[in-house]
């Protein structure tokens, strides 16, 4: 008898490209918030902080804005062509930054920027969702939201380097660009929308994951039925109220707190730099665990509450990190108290990512753009949240702010109990 054929292992290739598509992602997104503090780029262009931070903030209104239409394409014409169009854009948008001065023209490529990457991630779900068998969905995605977590935590060295040994921050966004132009060449050559396409994939791995036939893909006319299945559905407004919650718990790591180690711990910004990388490190082995966590979950508890489990229990935690802040004296003990937030966020992240894989259907691209939208406004509320607080509070205003952020996750941890990864989108 002839031996059984093993699977192919295409599907691991198509989360690795997946994956160097997110640290892309992330260090052109997050590159110029260094880049505006270069000499050359202020002696060039001669803004000040408003027009620097209305630069800044441009990318992330458009990049919020665009999440659903940018997923509905990619239901429609498929993740392969359409996420390959999406890096070759923000790529170009990139390179166009180094290439103007003004602050109408870094205001419009900015705004650009985000529109072309608003896709991202809700791309990359449907790839997800019909690349990895089921059990193994929410490692797959803490693996490719660890290539942006590596992306954004090398992103300001990077480009520091980059800057300094070039001698010019244009020229650092230029080879950013070209960089974005051969991740985007790798991507379109590794992958294919779905397994049925790909010329490497074998039978066994065929039945492996799962793959039958090919889905109708969602048509224009089919979009509002979509948005309405969206807005109907319980489970997906919990996960999207979630991700506001820990956007705005979370988001206070990278906006305000390396002003607050400055300012009430008399932190060196250099050095409180450093500190905020290892705080964002941790976050890393928890998108590792997380995957693991909720894969093991969803054998042990089921589909329904092995998704809500990881999350609930994460945000307990973060909200138990966060009640500690005010009441530490050392320096170090608050950065691992954030170390321990940073962490436990990123262990539920896998999960709030599966989750809108099982239930999108046709419309995965749409749900994950749905929710991440959510999760992006939350991290701007939490970022003009944090200086009310603070003013609120009076000579308390740093109990009040970890209290405040600690609430929020708690409130997190409770309000995904009803969300039930078994209930789908009915988009039909």
């Amino acid at each position: 008898m002839n031996a059984p054929q093993q699977p192919s292992r295409v599907r691991y290739k198509i989360i690795a490209v997946t994956m160097m598509m997110a640290f892309i992602l992330y260090l052109d997104r997050i590159c110029m918030a260094e880049i505006v503090k270069s000499l050359s780029f202020l002696s060039d262009t001669g803004l000040g902080k408003p027009e620097i931070g209305k630069i800044l903030g441009a990318f992330f209104f458009s990049y919020a804005l665009m999440q659903v239409p940018a997923g509905w394409l990619s239901d429609r014409f498929g993740a392969r062509p359409m996420l390959t169009l999406y890096i070759v854009l923000w790529s170009l948008f990139t390179g166009l930054t180094g290439a103007v001065s003004s602050f109408g023209a870094l205001l419009a490529v900015r705004l650009l920027c985000g529109l072309a990457e608003a896709g991202a991630y809700p791309t990359s779900m449907a790839l997800v969702r019909k690349w990895i068998p089921l059990e193994g969905r929410a490692r797959a995605s803490g693996m490719v939201a660890l290539g942006g977590r590596i992306g954004g935590t090398l992103a300001p060295f990077l480009t520091i380097w980059l800057v300094l040994t070039l001698g010019s921050w244009r020229l650092s966004l230029w080879l950013d660009a070209v960089l974005g132009l051969l991740i985007a060449f790798i991507f379109w050559r590794v992958t294919r929308s779905s397994p049925a396409e790909h010329p490497d994939i074998n039978a066994a791995e065929l039945a492996l994951i799962g793959a039958g036939e090919r889905e109708r893909p969602l048509h224009a006319k089919e979009l509002w039925r979509a948005l309405g299945a969206c807005s109907k559905n319980v489970g997906l407004w919990c996960n999207s109220l979630c991700q506001v919650l820990i956007n705005i718990g979370w988001g206070f790591l990278v906006t305000w707190f390396p002003t607050y180690l400055v300012e009430v711990h008399g932190v060196e910004p250099l050095r409180g730099g450093r500190m905020l990388t290892c705080i964002l490190a941790f976050g890393m082995l928890g998108q590792l665990a997380g995957g693991y966590f909720c894969d093991w979950s969803t054998k042990r508890f089921g589909l329904r509450w092995g998704r809500v489990v990881p999350v609930t229990t994460s945000m307990f935690c973060c909200a138990g990190a966060y009640l500690c802040c005010p009441f530490v004296t050392s320096t170090w003990m608050l950065v691992l108290c954030c170390a321990l937030v940073s962490f436990f966020t990123d262990l539920a992240n896998p999960a709030t990512w599966a989750f809108m894989g099982d239930i999108g259907g046709r419309a995965t691209a749409v749900a994950g753009g749905w929710g991440n939208m959510w999760g992006n406004i939350g991290a701007s509320l939490g970022a003009l949240l944090i200086p009310t607080l603070l003013k609120m509070g009076g000579g308390e205003g740093k109990m009040f702010v970890f209290f405040t952020l600690a609430g929020a996750f708690i409130l997190a941890g409770l309000v995904v109990l009803p969300m039930n990864a078994t209930r789908k989108l009915v988009t039909d």
